[in-house]
């Protein structure tokens, strides 16, 4: 039997084969799409680098809107400020020609691939861009072997693997000995959370960059300057956008700079090409006919959302809870998931303050399961505001959360005795049963006697709350313990 090669044996050896990459086929190169903000490569750009080659940003007249307008400078990159703007650390580094490996992390459209383009060229390392999507074995190796060239002539390379979350733990490990030794300054992109989808090690070695939506003025500055470029943009078709369309245009876009220059073009050569001047609110929206809502059901937005939705009903905030609602739903959410989560805050958080939350929240998860969308919102909604309504109280989590704790340090206490039930002889011989006081035989229908483990005789864990239904139980629950405790 041979002992297969290691990572650090064979660089990118462990890459491809059962559960990898595939080595050729369409994007093998590592094509993938692209936009000023957020671009990578595709038709019409120039994408051959080779010994000693920098990015090029050069794109052909058929290019989308989007990759003709990229930033051809770290100037002219907008809503990323706080990342690289002027005394930033990260744009102190790249002007003393230190780039560190970095993880460029934010959603579509934010300028992930546009960055790492513009700080190899700002520091005039080689840049190799691949796409974790389809880079294979080959692709990998002839990558490494030109960057061994390189740093044997002095020259630095830049390894950018987009979508670096999709390389497997085999396939990031193999990365490693690239990174540490030098050969390669790393630049991941990444629309999820790198901390769950980017392996420890790799994280250690190079610095997380979150990257965030591109804010309204900021798509507006692009947007202005793609309308007044005669070069790249859309001067050219003489076409004018008034104030409503560039609102609703920039509203719609989600902050993704990709769709708002994509959908521009198609509106102002629409408009164009039947003699207008002005784009409208009208063509805005046949040009993009439904909002870009930011989602995916296996992603950060996912979470993000459903968090949002859930501390906004524990809030007390119908307004903002039946938002969320409607931003998760018209995404296409799972209705059923959206059910399943008020199901378990009626319980969690409105609990025994209205022990009729529970109740409606089930309905409603019944209802939306047999009406099914588009109608299934309706339950889901109502459930959400008699939610955000209704008095708060947490004390069953606390409760169990307490309980909990004293199970796992108790989980060999015996049963007492009398609180065992004696179906057989045998047991009625050992003493099962025997003591045993029936509550509705007694006054109040409280029996006095101990429910509880010895060690944990008198343990109290259910402690009420102040509001609803609650205030009532806690005047009830004194009685109780007082004559089941004597308190």
């Amino acid at each position: 039997m041979t002992d297969r090669p290691s990572p650090q044996d064979d660089l990118f050896g462990g890459i491809g084969g059962e559960g990898g990459r595939p080595e050729h086929g369409p994007g093998a190169s590592g094509e993938s799409p692209g936009a000023p903000g957020e671009t990578s490569p595709r038709a019409g750009a120039t994408w051959s680098p080779g010994p000693g080659d920098a990015p090029s940003l050069a794109v052909g007249p058929s290019a989308p809107l989007a990759t003709r307008m990229r930033p051809r400078s770290l100037e002219e990159l907008v809503g990323q400020d706080a990342v690289i703007g002027p005394g930033s650390v990260l744009r102190e580094a790249v002007e003393a020609d230190q780039l560190p490996s970095l993880i460029l992390w934010g959603p579509p459209g934010s300028g992930k691939t546009t960055l790492a383009m513009l700080l190899a060229a700002r520091t005039q390392a080689s840049f190799e861009p691949v796409s974790a999507v389809a880079a294979g074995v080959a692709d990998l190796r002839q990558i490494v072997a030109r960057a061994r060239e390189r740093r044997r002539l002095g020259r630095a390379t830049v390894l950018f693997i987009d979508e670096i979350h999709r390389f497997n733990k085999a396939q990031q490990d193999a990365v490693l000995p690239c990174v540490e030794s030098g050969l390669v300054h790393l630049l991941g992109a990444t629309t999820e959370n790198p901390s769950f989808e980017v392996n420890a090690a790799l994280l250690s070695r190079a610095r997380v960059v979150r990257l965030e939506a591109l804010d309204a003025d900021a798509l507006r500055i692009l947007v202005r300057r793609a309308l007044a470029d005669g070069d790249r943009g859309l001067a050219r078709h003489r076409v004018g956008l008034d104030a409503a369309a560039e609102t609703r245009l920039v509203g719609l876009a989600g902050g993704d700079a990709r769709i708002a220059l994509d959908a521009l073009e198609l509106a102002v050569v629409a408009v164009a090409r039947r003699g207008g001047e002005t784009v409208g609110v009208a063509d805005v929206e046949g040009a993009l006919q439904s909002p870009a809502l930011l989602y995916d059901k296996a992603g950060d937005q996912h979470y993000w959302l459903i968090s949002a939705f859930i501390k906004s009903i524990r809030g007390s905030d119908p307004d903002a809870g039946i938002y969320w609602l409607a931003r998760m739903l018209e995404a296409g959410e799972d209705p059923l998931f959206v059910a399943r989560r008020l199901v378990v805050l009626a319980a969690e958080d409105v609990g025994l303050a209205d022990p009729q939350a529970l109740s409606v929240a089930v309905a409603a998860q019944q209802a939306a399961h047999f009406v099914g969308m588009p109608e299934g919102y309706l339950p889901l909604a109502e459930a959400t505001l008699y939610l955000a309504l209704a008095p708060k109280s947490n004390s069953a989590l606390r409760a169990y959360g307490a309980a909990r704790q004293d199970v796992l340090d108790t989980l060999h206490e015996p049963v007492p005795l009398h609180l065992r039930n004696a179906v057989t002889a045998m047991g009625r011989a050992m003493g099962f049963g025997a003591g045993y006081r029936y509550a509705h035989d007694e006054p109040g229908g409280v029996a006095e006697q101990q429910h509880l483990p010895d060690r944990l005789a008198g343990r109290r864990y259910y402690e009420p709350g102040e509001r609803g239904a609650e205030a009532a139980i806690a005047v009830r629950l004194t009685e109780i313990r007082r004559r089941l405790r004597g308190e």
